[in-house]
């Protein structure tokens, strides 16, 4: 009876992997490496691997634990994402650990360091901002206004004709929040700021297991279809965390996120850079040593100045020198996240 569970765990597993093989590689190339490893792991493991995989990443599953240092062709973090996720993938140093993998940062399983999670929905990969993809990334400086001007986070009121300041103090981090949310369809800021104080928020349209900041609860009067197309592609949005002095932000769904924030673009640039970041991606969006050197001006990103210790996200719609959109007041959906400055 149990070698009969393990089997019909082993076949499910194996009608999840990428239907699309690997440059070079035929459909069956990786089989021999993959039950090798699946050999190693328990009944429990492999059931935890099979939730994650069938359920794409929606739900939070445990770490699946291998020993580190097995002689293998393929790491088996490589192995497995390559399998379930990216056939294309080559490396590890082109993954990152998600937050909330228990192997983030070198820890092992159960404090154990000689182990390693494989999970393949506990990695992200990495989108480089000095490579993104064309041509949707490349940073064109045009002549933005040089004026000092106040750091403000820009806010419409109902009439479009005011402004108001909304940026964060240092004493905001002081309560233990250490960045506020605000969600944005076009001009108009919908409900209230969203306060995070643990270390990683989930943002989401819907999820079927979790929680976090969940936009399809917040009401509108009035919607426009681009909007509610837009909000129809948001799916599993995005974990935003806080990691070792940066924050990160990993695409969950199944559609682009575009991301722009005073850290993304090379140092010295005055103009807007705006990076696509694909599904299963993560990237670094704010770097706060670096912004702690590049004094506190206000970031001119074009519709105006606003809070260099801010990030703004857009779900599906890109804007800038390269889109139709020049401004993030012209996407339908887009998040602000703005940042308590350190003490």
């Amino acid at each position: 009876m149990f070698r009969s569970r393990r089997a019909a765990l082993l076949r499910r597993l194996w009608r999840q992997r990428c239907a699309t093989p690997g440059p070079e590689e035929g459909p069956g190339a990786l089989k021999p490496a993959a039950h090798a490893l699946f050999k190693k792991l328990k009944d429990e493991e492999l059931e935890l691997l099979l939730q994650a995989v069938e359920s794409r990443g929606a739900w939070e599953s445990g770490c699946v634990w291998v020993p580190r240092g097995a002689k293998q062709a393929l790491p088996p973090q490589v192995l497995l994402c390559r399998l379930f996720r990216w056939p294309d993938l080559r490396q590890p140093h082109e993954l990152k650990h998600l937050c909330y993998c228990q192997s983030a940062g070198g820890r092992g399983g159960c404090g154990d360091a000689a182990a390693l999670c494989c999970n393949p929905y506990h990695f992200s990969r990495l989108a480089a901002p000095e490579t993104p993809p064309p041509p949707y990334s490349k940073s064109i400086s045009p002549s933005w206004p040089t004026e000092p001007k106040s750091p403000q986070l820009l806010e419409f009121n109902c009439n479009h004709t005011e402004w108001r300041d909304t940026s964060l103090s240092r004493s905001s981090s002081r309560d233990g929040c250490w960045c506020k949310l605000a969600y944005w369809e076009h001009r108009t800021r919908v409900g209230r700021l969203y306060s995070v104080h643990e270390a990683s928020i989930n943002v989401f349209n819907e999820l079927p297991r979790g929680n976090g900041f969940c936009l399809g609860q917040l009401p509108a009067v009035h919607r426009s279809r681009a909007v509610r197309r837009a909000r129809g592609k948001i799916g599993r949005g995005l974990l935003l965390s806080r990691e070792l002095g940066a924050v990160w932000a990993y695409n969950r769904s199944e559609h682009p996120i575009f991301v722009s924030s005073p850290t993304l673009g090379p140092p010295g640039a005055h103009g807007l850079a705006v990076l696509k970041v694909l599904p299963g991606y993560s990237v670094k969006v704010f770097d706060y040593e670096r912004v702690g050197g590049m004094g506190v001006l206000g970031w001119q990103n074009g519709d105006g100045p606003c809070d260099p210790h801010s990030v703004r996200i857009s779900f599906g719609k890109g804007w800038g020198p390269c889109y139709s959109r020049q401004f993030i007041t012209s996407c339908p959906c887009w998040l602000e996240v703005l940042l308590a400055q350190p003490h």
